[in-house]
């Protein structure tokens, strides 16, 4: 029954709101357009009541139906009367659909965010009032969820048809739920309203720098050599400092101190101590532990093997942000690269601080970022980076909460590496008509796809970064404009390097810290002068997706080392050929993710087609287990674009020996594989054998025989549910299966060998882990593909 309700009689006199950050959403669909002057009234006398300003209250609206629209941002005005005037020439949109968890979702990642005037960092209670017509037709649980983890407070107010249920889901408590049924109700819901607006506390709605749902482990690292011993004091009291800007009191961080010169000393774990009092307390009892010289790598190595462990307190498995700060007075003696990578594979957020005496190379190949390493005259001068350092902590709880939103959201950040040296010279009107079709098919802007393009000869030179054009045509128009640079030698290598260091970088616009696709596209037309091996490889511990297309004389060889795998290399006779293989590398970077809740990871492959193996452990260990694999499988299938010409599936069991359920070639129908899944028996046995069975998929699952199009340039992914260490070895055929360009992604259980997982899998950040597979690593809300 349609209920009309007069907003007019809404007074929000008795609202007193010092400072918040207030968002309405308002279902904008055909259903409420009777209300509609009466909803915008009622935004209306909420301003006119209360304090407007940036450091006061600001008020975003939004409306939505299919999908939601922005009126006004949290910074769009600073005056009262400016809210005013825009409210009074709003409309609603109308739409049949309405889709309240796009919507929340739209208002979580795009409104309550910094860029858009949200004060959450600065602890401004986060406040949504979503007036809603009727039942949402997708699904709100997951964006509420994901709301409440950032400390939002929401107020439903449900009209006309909205679902009691639903409305109570989606408010932060009961109290905060309201229904209109009939007139009468009226003034009740008025009073309630305006009574739990009012009465609001800031410490009911933390910022995303407090959010119960934030927890960090945070350990420092610091030189203690007898460098330092006259600056120590300095050191220590920064340490305090930071220590004094965390929340240690409710469990969301714990710390840990370390020291190192000649050797690497524990001064207190992650464990060690519960109370901010009590580490503050230690850290100010610190006293250098003398020696030299410094051996950063081994002490790096040290913080990996005996710190970030979870007898040590550390908790990786639970999902909980692992965060390194380093403080060095000056250069290793060893080498760090090894150790630094090793912590970023496992997830490690590492800062890295030095002095004057320290070698800045160094502190960019030990950070996980070279915006996160950072450099001061002397340790007396640390308070000139305290802030900047503490902003990135505070967001690093909230980062991964919303990465695998962002990445899909949020477009792709493509960079263009092409060869400008004299050996393009001939081919290079080419290579600018190749970039510019290839773009103009681009949904460039702020929060889609960015471009940057960058040539190269004996040294590299940016044309424009990611942040230089936001508009389409205006980044068509550079490229228009590209003149040849010329020269020689051909150094591949430094130009790699150069994309490291100073385009794949916050600052150069690279949105890769908020889990926005990071995508390298290089035209080479020769053999570089120098390595690529290592800058490849640390683009590749970035997460860059690199593909690469060479001319014949180009080392193929050397592009198979820069690019993602061999299924990203694409080769022409010259680049007047580019034309030919544009509709394939069109297809070949629709990005796919697979994002597993608790341990978020990517996984970028060809979303036109593939074909998926699931090696499933079928062990007596497993046999309570297997049911919720089962479901994972089923999960996963149900997401897929299954047919002969599309996305093909197999399931293989495997204890002692390996046995398949069905081949890729088996089925080409969803309902079919479903089916077939659901009927999966345990096959049980012992012993595991991990490395046999890798070798039976690669030697007769992935095959021509059994349908795998391998030979045609389908991507190949395997997915192993592995729950327990092999009895035989898995060097050999994990090796044999990453040589075929298969991308392998190893699940494991607390009784896996996590060594073993990291070598199966066809990079290291691909093995993730679950306490055990009744709690599988993917939930109904987040699709693994």
């Amino acid at each position: 029954m349609f209920v009309f309700i007069d907003f007019r009689h809404f007074q929000i006199s008795e609202l007193k709101l010092l400072s918040a950050d207030v968002v309405f959403l308002i279902d904008g669909s055909d259903e409420m357009r009777a209300s509609e002057r009466h909803i915008f009234d009622f935004v209306g006398e909420f301003v006119k009541q209360t304090e407007i300003g940036p450091s006061k209250v600001q008020v975003a609206l939004i409306q939505y139906s299919t999908e939601p629209t922005c009126e006004f941002f949290l910074n769009t005005h600073s005056l009262k009367d400016d809210v005013i005037g825009h409210l009074s020439n709003v409309t609603l949109k109308g739409g049949f659909s309405v889709n309240t968890g796009l919507a929340l979702d739209y208002v979580k990642n795009d409104v309550f965010s910094a860029s858009s005037g949200s004060r959450a960092q600065q602890g401004v209670p986060q406040i949504l009032i979503l007036l809603s017509g009727r039942k949402s037709e997708d699904d709100v649980l997951g964006p509420v969820e994901r709301m409440r983890k950032t400390g939002i407070v929401i107020f439903s107010v449900g009209m006309i048809d909205a679902e009691r249920l639903e409305m109570e889901q989606i408010a932060h408590s009961p109290k905060a739920k309201y229904l209109i049924k009939g007139i009468s109700d009226f003034p009740l819901v008025r009073e309630q309203l305006l009574s739990d607006i009012a009465s609001h506390k800031d410490t009911d709605s933390p910022g995303v720098g407090s959010s119960t749902s934030i927890r960090r482990n945070i350990v420092f690292l610091i030189d203690g050599s007898d460098d330092v011993r006259s600056r120590f004091p300095a050191l220590r009291e920064f340490v305090a400092k930071i220590v004094d800007g965390l929340d240690l009191n409710h469990g969301k961080d714990k710390v840990a101190v370390v020291q190192y010169s000649n050797n690497a000393e524990l001064n207190f774990n992650l464990n060690t101590y519960k109370t901010k009092e009590d580490v503050l307390k230690h850290v100010a009892s610190l006293k250098p532990k003398g020696g030299r010289p410094q051996y950063i790598g081994a002490a790096l190595q040290f913080v990996k093997d005996n710190v970030f462990i979870s007898n040590a307190g550390g908790q990786h498995q639970e999902g909980t942000k692992q965060i390194l700060i380093v403080l060095a007075s000056g250069r290793s003696r060893d080498s760090p690269r090894g150790p630094a990578s090793k912590l970023k594979a496992e997830g490690v957020v590492t800062f890295a601080i030095g002095s004057r005496m320290t070698n800045s190379a160094e502190m960019q190949v030990i950070s996980a970022d070279p915006n996160y390493a950072y450099s001061v005259p002397d340790f007396v001068n640390l308070p000139r980076i305290q802030q900047s350092l503490m902003s990135h902590l505070t967001q690093m709880g909230a980062e991964d909460e919303t990465k695998a939103d962002k990445h899909i959201e949020k477009g792709r950040d493509i960079v263009f590496l092409f060869d400008g040296s004299d050996n393009t010279s001939n081919g290079f009107s080419a290579i600018q008509d190749f970039l510019y079709k290839v773009i103009e098919r681009l949904n460039i802007g702020p929060n889609e796809d960015r471009v940057a393009v960058i040539q190269f000869n004996n040294v590299a030179r940016a044309n424009f970064f990611l942040n230089s054009f936001m508009k389409k045509e205006a980044v068509l128009t550079a490229v228009r404009r590209l003149s040849h640079k010329g020269g020689r030698p051909l150094n591949t290598g430094a130009a790699l390097q150069y994309l490291r260091d100073n385009v794949f970088t916050a600052s150069a616009g690279s949105r890769r810290l908020e889990g926005v696709p990071q995508v390298l596209l290089l035209l080479s037309g020769g053999k570089s002068f120098d390595s690529v091996d290592a800058p490849a490889s640390d683009l590749k511990q970035l997460g860059v997706l690199t593909f690469a297309i060479g001319t014949r004389s180009s080392d193929s060889r050397e592009l198979e080392k820069i690019s993602h795998g061999p299924n990203f290399v694409l080769s022409v006779s010259d680049f007047n050929d580019l034309p030919s293989i544009q509709q394939q590398l069109q297809s070949q970077w629709r990005l796919w993710v697979i994002d597993v809740t608790h341990n978020t990871q990517t996984v970028l492959v060809d979303t036109a087609k593939k074909d998926i193996v699931f090696l499933l452990d079928g062990s007596d260990s497993t046999r309570n287990g297997f049911p919720a694999m089962r479901d994972f499988v089923e999960k996963v299938v149900e997401k897929l674009n299954v047919g002969e010409n599309r996305d093909r599936v197999s399931v293989v069991q495997y204890s002692k020996d390996a046995e398949v359920n069905f081949y890729l070639k088996t089925y080409s129908t969803k309902e079919d594989i479903v089916d077939s899944v659901r009927g999966l028996r345990h096959k049980g046995g012992r012993p595991l054998n991990t490395g046999a069975a890798l070798q039976y998929v690669r030697d007769y699952v992935f095959t021509n025989s059994s349908g795998s199009r391998r030979l045609q340039g389908v991507p190949q992914m395997l997915i192993l549910l592995n729950g327990g260490r092999s009895f035989d070895n898995v060097d050999t055929p994990a090796s044999a299966l990453k040589q075929q360009g298969i991308i392998v992604l190893g699940i494991g259980t607390r009784n896996s060998d996590s060594g073993e997982l990291r070598k199966i899998s066809y990079d290291p950040s691909y093995a993730l882990s679950v306490s055990e597979f009744t709690d599988p690593p993917v939930s109904k809300n987040s699709s693994p593909l």
